[in-house]
């Protein structure tokens, strides 16, 4: 988890400024109407690390395996992230994957195995290690949306 948690702060510090770099028009702009802008991605990212955060802490001391479920489309239109500052939203996203990156890189290894129902499908139920190393992937896809080929 160490590496995951070193990953994630060199990811943080490598695109916050690059966030801060991308014209308001560029950062709100909605491809169709159903599709999320540059800055409601980062909101959805913003979204996730609540709920990953919430999971990495609840699965520790529950002793049934926690259901953390995330519905991405409420949480994106409900937040309202087009009308929210952009250096709020940048700060928040960062705040957010520090704690992550804390919490995960001071877990203890015996933690790594315990479990959380994300809700998704048949196969729900995943390790805090695989959720950490998924996390990880997930950014880097939202991130790559928002800088096309940049990971």
């Amino acid at each position: 988890m160490d590496a995951v948690a070193t990953e994630l702060l060199q990811l943080v510090h490598a695109f916050s400024d690059r966030l801060r770099e991308i014209p308001e028009h560029d950062f709100t702009h909605k491809p169709l109407p159903a599709r999320w802008s540059k800055k409601e991605i980062l909101g959805h990212l913003c979204d996730s690390a609540h709920n990953n955060l919430r999971r990495f802490i609840c699965a520790q001391y529950e002793n049934i395996p926690p259901n953390i479920v995330y519905d991405q489309d409420q949480w994106v239109a409900l937040q309202g992230y087009q009308q929210v500052p952009r250096e709020e939203l940048i700060l928040l996203w960062k705040l957010l994957n520090n704690r992550i990156a804390h919490l995960i890189g001071n877990m203890p290894s015996q933690r790594y195995t315990l479990t959380c129902n994300t809700g998704k499908g048949s196969a729900s139920l995943h390790s805090l290690e695989w959720l950490a190393s998924d996390y990880i992937r997930h950014l880097k896809h939202h991130l790559n949306q928002i800088f096309p080929g940049a990971l």
